[in-house]
């Protein structure tokens, strides 16, 4: 959790900066989120490419790479000239960076876990919620005195301590390749073949994503847009990751009792509830509890993908189907992130950025709905 918690920055410092960015460089509020489009394309590369090394090599050496990138990246990005070599820093240091924290390092953990292993990626995977709430707050504070350039240097300074903490998971995790190891040595069967699948779940990763990145990407700017101000929006992400934690510890003991899929299920429809709520409530103290309802609508569902994958898929390939996956959550997530903000440029409102992010949960919605419908008993594993 604390590796996730330091790693996930490249998440959020570029998310509470945006206002400051786009000011700095006179771009508009599309061009303004590239940075972070590509932030998430970095970030989902890296999950399907750390994700292999990690299944071959462990998780330790990928883990110091990580923290080197974030330190480059953070301390580069505070000495970019322009918005195109602040995004692509962005891009290719911190969002890849940025990767090592999160897919691989859940996929790791769960080699460790049988019976508990629901609770057990929820609580790695919440390090990045954790890290929402931690580093806006942080990176507020230092915008009180110095500008966004100063806490990109701290930030990257900071991410240095994460290779001691690498140097303390040296145990390999242990692999469950044979039947009579894991839950039973079964895993569920569906009426698709691996690959339909893994397309099923990815395009469904993308739905849920698109439509999670509207308020937590945009939250801080729509704040500033409705006149509350950065720092009132910087409080409301925080509330809301907050309450994706909570979501996400609640949803892992689900998982052990339900699975992942209907897990999912539950996760995804409360988050369309939630984004309905955005529409007809805007006033200060109604976004701060639509806000926190998102959160604990939202934070279990991205965990719930690694655990599809250890209930459906052998073992030895869990660090590189969870990479692809987290991959196309991000790509969500990124495609999200930008859509946003050119549909606010076309309406000079965020109202149709939120029915656009209803729509894509809907699908999303649909195909876990087919992936539940279509499983089948569990069989033995293959190695």
């Amino acid at each position: 959790m604390l590796l996730g918690t330091i790693g996930s920055v490249g998440f959020w410092a570029v998310v509470v900066v945006l206002p400051a960015v786009q000011n700095e460089f006179g771009v508009e509020r599309s061009s303004a989120s590239l940075p972070y489009t590509l932030t998430m394309v970095g970030f989902a590369l890296g999950n399907v490419i750390i994700g292999r090394y990690v299944d071959r090599l462990g998780i330790v050496l990928p883990l110091i790479i990580t923290a080197l990138a974030l330190a480059a990246g953070f301390i580069s990005a505070a000495m970019a000239d322009s918005i195109w070599q602040f995004a692509l820093i962005q891009g290719i240091l911190i969002g890849i960076g940025t990767a090592g924290t999160f897919g691989p390092l859940i996929a790791d953990v769960s080699h460790w876990f049988r019976r508990r292993r629901g609770i057990a990626v929820a609580l790695t995977a919440c390090g990045n919620y954790f890290g929402g709430v931690v580093w806006p707050l942080f990176i507020r504070s230092v915008l009180d005195f110095a500008d966004w350039r100063a806490a990109y240097i701290a930030i990257g300074v900071i991410c240095l301590a994460m290779v001691p903490l690498a140097l303390l998971l040296r145990r390999r995790a242990p692999l469950e390749d044979h039947p009579a190891s894991g839950d039973g040595g079964l895993l569920k069967t569906v009426a698709l073949s691996q690959r339909g699948l893994i397309v099923l779940l990815a395009i469904a990763g993308i739905g849920c994503c698109v439509a999670m990145s509207m308020p937590q990407v945009h939250i801080v700017a729509y704040c500033g847009d409705l006149g509350y101000g950065v720092a009132r929006g910087a409080e409301m992400l925080s509330l809301m990751l907050a309450g994706g934690a909570v979501s996400r510890i609640v949803s892992g003991i689900l998982a052990d009792r339900i699975g992942g899929g209907r897990t999912l299920l539950l996760g995804s429809a409360m988050q369309c509830v939630a984004l309905f709520l955005y529409l007809p409530f805007d006033g200060l103290t109604s976004l701060y509890i639509v806000s926190l309802a998102f959160g604990l609508a939202q934070g279990g569902i991205v965990p719930s993908y690694a655990i599809i994958v250890r209930e459906y898929m052998p073992a030895r390939v869990a660090g590189e189907r969870v990479g692809v996956l987290i991959m196309a959550t991000i790509i969500g997530m990124a495609i999200g992130g930008w859509v946003s903000g050119w549909i606010y440029d076309l309406t000079a409102s965020y109202q149709a950025a939120f029915v656009n992010g209803i729509a894509w949960n809907f699908l999303n919605i649909g195909l876990v709905l087919l992936l539940l419908l279509r499983t089948g008993d569990r069989q033995p594993r293959l190695a």
